[in-house]
């Protein structure tokens, strides 16, 4: 149990760092290339900073993804997730919640973390949405003041 509690700790802490510098490096690229003197984005850079805002935030989440993924690889007895197609297929419908159900985690020790992955998802994919509200409303503003 020791053993899942530090994995879990680690992948979360891992995934929150990532997500976070991710979109601190993004914001801070996108105010100095897309955002006029009032942090607003010019009616002509709506476009281009949502879709690549929706570009690397989906970069992001597979990075984490794959992390957890090779966690798997690497802590799960067995050869249930034997390969990374499989892990990665695993931890990709256990992120977003999907859990089509087709692979399950056997071990009772270890199937907990398939949970608890699917609650830093849940959080991940919230701040992503929050963060793309974000850019709309800006976007949205710009527009709206005729910058």
């Amino acid at each position: 149990m020791l053993g899942l509690v530090a994995t879990a700790v680690l992948l979360v802490a891992a995934s929150v760092v990532i997500h976070g510098l991710g979109t601190s490096y993004w914001i801070r690229y996108l105010m100095h290339r897309y955002a006029g003197p009032d942090g607003n984005f010019k009616p002509h850079a709506a476009a281009p900073a949502l879709t690549f805002t929706a570009l690397v935030l989906l970069l992001l989440h597979m990075i984490e993804v794959v992390l957890w993924a090779l966690a798997y690889l690497l802590v799960l007895p067995g050869d249930h997730l034997a390969t990374f197609e499989k892990a990665t297929y695993f931890s990709v419908v256990t992120f977003t919640t999907l859990g089509y159900g087709d692979i399950t985690l056997v071990d009772h020790d270890w199937r907990l973390l398939s949970g608890i992955e699917a609650l830093i998802g849940v959080v991940l994919i919230g701040w992503t949405t929050a963060l793309l509200f974000l850019i709309v409303q800006r976007s949205w503003r710009g527009i709206a003041h005729g910058h």
